[in-house]
């Protein structure tokens, strides 16, 4: 699963209609202030080449859109038909799946970066808010009329972005914490219920969180999931759903593919590597070298030293 930056972002729905991506970037970023900005859905529509499907990928950015059009959102093990009017609250901690559905689409969404919204300045972590967070349901049903009281927030982003106002990004911080404030007092929308496919899914996206640690290249590589309820936070579902999930889509407990996953990897730093047992320990992320050794012995009946003498000889 990639990261899709808000460089790559901009590419890949803008395309030739952005003349200059990085200076148009580089003009928020030197201020010291992150980065902002609002569009209309009818006219990135109407200019540009965007996908009508934006794939599973994890992003390093912030995006509040409002949604008016059948679309169907896909993520962990759920799948979210919206028919009509929606809000939906991404963040880079729960990768999804997005197809429109019809030629219809109108609205508007702004993507903004961590740095735009620091604790310093909104008073809240962004990390920290319901709507971010791993386990939420991040898409919300709204009627015509929520979805007008959005869209006058989202008009008011437009004019201010466009104006010359010395404070205008101070204003527009406020416009995006007004926006969370309104998310986080609506109720989500219901999923459709589980289908064999979801569970596909779910144990597709699992797969790849886990393969995207690896190979391990360097000793400061740490591996950032490495139990069960890691990738459950991540994928946003319990830790025993998922658990259930792998044991019938692959026939073995989620404990039992990382641990063989990770001894696959351990085989290769202690045949590749000159790293000491206690660095390669570290990276795959045992705290004392004994828990690692005791890991070891438990898939191939001998401790690591001995192994990679063997190998050696």
């Amino acid at each position: 699963m990639n990261s899709i930056t808000i460089k790559e972002f901009y590419q890949d729905i803008l395309g030739d209609t952005c003349p200059d991506i990085n200076q148009f970037l580089t003009e928020n970023i030197n201020k010291d202030i992150g980065h902002f900005n609002v569009f209309d859905i009818s006219e990135i529509y109407r200019t540009s080449t965007s996908k009508t499907e934006m794939p599973y990928n994890r992003r390093t950015y912030y995006k509040i859109s409002l949604i008016n059009g059948k679309n169907k959102v896909e993520y962990a093990d759920k799948t979210i038909e919206i028919e009509d009017c929606a809000v939906l609250f991404a963040s880079p901690k729960i990768p999804y799946n997005y197809t429109n559905q019809c030629s219809e689409q109108s609205g508007h969404f702004c993507v903004f970066t961590k740095d735009f919204l620091p604790a310093t300045k909104v008073g809240l972590e962004l990390d920290l808010l319901p709507v971010f967070s791993a386990q939420s349901d991040f898409i919300f049903q709204i009627s015509t009329e929520q979805f007008h009281q959005f869209e006058s927030i989202f008009l008011k982003m437009h004019d201010e972005i466009k104006s010359d106002y010395v404070y205008k990004y101070d204003l527009l911080r406020n416009y995006v914490m007004e926006l969370i404030h309104f998310g986080q007092k609506l109720k989500p929308i219901k999923p459709i219920e589980n289908t064999k496919t979801a569970a596909s899914r779910t144990t597709t996206l699992f797969i790849e969180l886990l393969e995207r640690q690896f190979p391990i290249e360097n000793i400061s590589q740490l591996l950032q999931l490495k139990t069960p309820a890691d990738f459950a936070g991540i994928l946003g579902v319990h830790v025993n759903h998922l658990n259930r999930v792998l044991k019938e889509t692959t026939g073995k407990t989620t404990g039992e593919i990382i641990g063989s996953r990770i001894f696959q990897e351990a085989k290769i730093l202690l045949t590749q590597t000159q790293w000491n047992i206690s660095e390669i320990a570290f990276t795959l992320g045992f705290e004392e070298v004994a828990h690692f050794s005791n890991f070891f012995k438990k898939y191939s009946k001998q401790s690591p030293q001995h192994y990679r003498e063997l190998l050696i000889v």
